[in-house]
């Protein structure tokens, strides 16, 4: 008892980093947000026509991107949701530098009706990393 006393900020910190460690493993399926790996998406992208909407900056974009993605920064995409209209019937695979952006719009996409957004796990990091190309 006496070291948990002593300790109680350590302990707390301790248990403050295992709750986020959990948050980030089951918080997007928590929102509803639907992951996909590099592998997944360029299945999607090949055989379904999906889009790839990419929520990076402009210079994050320009530094590069996977071929014929859209690029509407995460900032922005509310009010620019009407220029995805027409591919509300498609898959959208979602990416952001290395997912971290790329779950919140998802969740915004979802709230405006887009049932098929699918949030690229890793973001661009991921899809280099799986060795696929990116476009300068």
């Amino acid at each position: 008892m006496q070291f948990m006393q002593d300790n109680i900020w350590m302990i707390l910190v301790a248990v403050s980093s295992g709750l986020m460690l959990f948050w980030s493993f089951i918080g997007n399926s928590i929102r509803g947000v639907k992951e996909i790996s590099s592998a997944a998406a360029l299945q999607l992208i090949n055989y379904k026509n999906a889009l790839v909407l990419d929520v990076r900056e402009v210079a994050e974009f320009n530094a590069g991107h996977v071929l014929d993605a859209k690029q509407i920064p995460f900032g922005k995409l509310n009010e620019s949701i009407g220029e995805l209209e027409k591919y509300r019937t498609r898959p959208i695979i979602v990416m952001d530098g290395s997912g971290q952006r790329s779950p919140a719009a998802c969740v915004l996409l979802s709230k405006h009706g887009f049932e098929l957004a699918h949030n690229l796990t890793g973001g661009v990091l991921a899809w280099r990393k799986a060795g696929l190309p990116l476009k300068k």
